[in-house]
This record gives C-alpha cells, sequence and structure tokens, in this order.
C-alpha cells in the first residue's frame, strides 16, 4: 500500500491553507501527487423576462463561479508550495458529489473537519461525513489551524470489523514509520475484539505496535480522544460506522465524537 495520489479539498475558509499544506506536507513525503477539488452549481436564473433574460444570467452566474475557483486555484497552488506535483480538478457541480467522482482516482482524501464550533468552509467547503461514507477511499480528517501531520504517534482505534479492518490497511504507510503505535480497544468486551491479534499483524509490517485495553467512565469517543491525548499522538486511525436516514448520515457515536471534536487528524474507513 502507497500514496501516488492525495485528493484535497480546496475551498476559500479560512481553514483552507492550512488543510492544503497539510495535504501537501504528505504528498511530498510519500513522492505523490497532489490533487486540488472545487466545485459549485451556477445558481438558478431568478424573476426571468423571457428566454434572453434566463441565458443572459445563467451565463453570468456561470462566469461569477469561474472566478471563484480561479481564486480557490490560486489559493491552493500557493498552499502547496514549491516542489509539489499538483493536479486541479474544478466542476459546475455540487462539492460533495465532485469530490466523491474525484476520489475514484486517489487513494487518500484529505478533508477539513466540521464540528459544532468550527468556522463554516463557504460555497465550495464540504462536509467530511458524506464524503467518508461515500468516497470509497480512506479519508484523513485535518482539524482546523493543524500544517504539519508526521504520524510519529498514531493511535489505532480498534473496534473489530470491515471498517476498520479496511482503516488499518489503508494507514500501513504511516504505521509502519511511526514511533509508537497504540492499537486500543475500549469496552467490556475489548479482550474479545482481536487487538493482539492485530498488534501482532502490524508488527509483522515493521511497526512498533503494542496492545492497550482501555475501560470507558463516559463515551467510547471520548475515551479514544482522551487516550490519543495522554500519548500525544498526532495521528488516529478508525473505522467509521453510520447509515443514511431520509438523505442524510446518522452516524455512530465514536464516529461523531471524531469527526466533530478531535483535535489530531483522523484517518477513517467507512
Amino acid at each position: 500500500m502507497c500514496y501516488a495520489n492525495i485528493l484535497v479539498s480546496a475551498d476559500l475558509g479560512n481553514g483552507a491553507p492550512e488543510r492544503i499544506r497539510l495535504a501537501a506536507g504528505l504528498a511530498r513525503r510519500f513522492e505523490a501527487t497532489l490533487t486540488g477539488a472545487a466545485a459549485h452549481k451556477v445558481p438558478a436564473p431568478i424573476l426571468v423576462r423571457d428566454l434572453d433574460d434566463a441565458i443572459e444570467q445563467e451565463e453570468r452566474n456561470k462566469a461569477q463561479v469561474r472566478e471563484i475557483f480561479e481564486q480557490a486555484r490560486a489559493l491552493f497552488e500557493r498552499s502547496a508550495g514549491d516542489g509539489t506535483r499538483t493536479e486541479w480538478q474544478a466542476a459546475l457541480a455540487g462539492p460533495v458529489t465532485h469530490l466523491v467522482e474525484q476520489a475514484r482516482a486517489a487513494d487518500l482524501v484529505v478533508v477539513g473537519r466540521r464540528g459544532p464550533e468550527d468556522e463554516d468552509t463557504g460555497p465550495l467547503g464540504v462536509p467530511p461525513g458524506p464524503v467518508l461514507m461515500e468516497a470509497g477511499r480512506p479519508v484523513l480528517v485535518a482539524p482546523p489551524r493543524l500544517v504539519h501531520m508526521k504520524g510519529t504517534r498514531i493511535v489505532v482505534a480498534w473496534k473489530d470489523g470491515p471498517e476498520a479492518r479496511r482503516a488499518v490497511t489503508a494507514a500501513l504507510p504511516f504505521l509502519r514509520d511511526a514511533d509508537e503505535v497504540f492499537v486500543a480497544t475500549v469496552g467490556a468486551d475489548a479482550r474479545h475484539e482481536g487487538a493482539e491479534a492485530v498488534t501482532g499483524h502490524l508488527a509483522r509490517h515493521g511497526a512498533h505496535a503494542t496492545t492497550h485495553l482501555l475501560r470507558a467512565v463516559g463515551s467510547e469517543g471520548r475515551e479514544i480522544l482522551d487516550f490519543a491525548m495522554r500519548e500525544d499522538a498526532d495521528l488516529i486511525v478508525m473505522g467509521a460506522f453510520g447509515h443514511s436516514r431520509l438523505r442524510e448520515w446518522i452516524f455512530g457515536g465514536v464516529t461523531r465524537d471524531a469527526l466533530e471534536r478531535s483535535p489530531v487528524c483522523c484517518l477513517m474507513c467507512h
């Protein structure tokens, strides 16, 4: 497993430059291409007098959206910096739809955290949840104002299932290079989740991994985040659990805590 193409959501929000710089650092580290993606639907004409007016409004709206794309592209290229191999993909479409489509040719997707207290990312921004659930690729959710992510101390939030298994496989490039990997399982059934087997599996890949069985005092998500802070981790690897209802994604507690509150990057797979 290696990362040859890293896809990053490029918007005009205040947190975009740091997110792009973080993704660019990973692209240089893994000698990958960094692809910036931005999308915006063309607003429909309003108060149309006749067909000519509708056409004129549509062309004017398209020009305004393309101007936004040029601003986003300039920000992307400036933030990516020298020495980063880049590509740019913009589309007159919904931002989530476009990013999910571009993920078909990416090994890792980088998006910004979107918690209740986080700043709005504007019309080009994407919420991480739908991308995580629909992209079919590992997604790195980055908290605001974080510029670098080394992945030297990594917590694997292990809960046996296809989501966590895929996340561990997707994170192998980071896990092999980390100084310490903490395979952590939370709850009364922690010993039955197979964390020790996963630790042995990672050791065969060259990772410096240890097993940790945690007893949750409050929520499991909070316990994982607190454990990551106690161990001075800078990356959490975990499966993402959720389901769709009435065109909205409903997330499990651990997934929701990570998406909204994690102070460190989370590499997640659905």
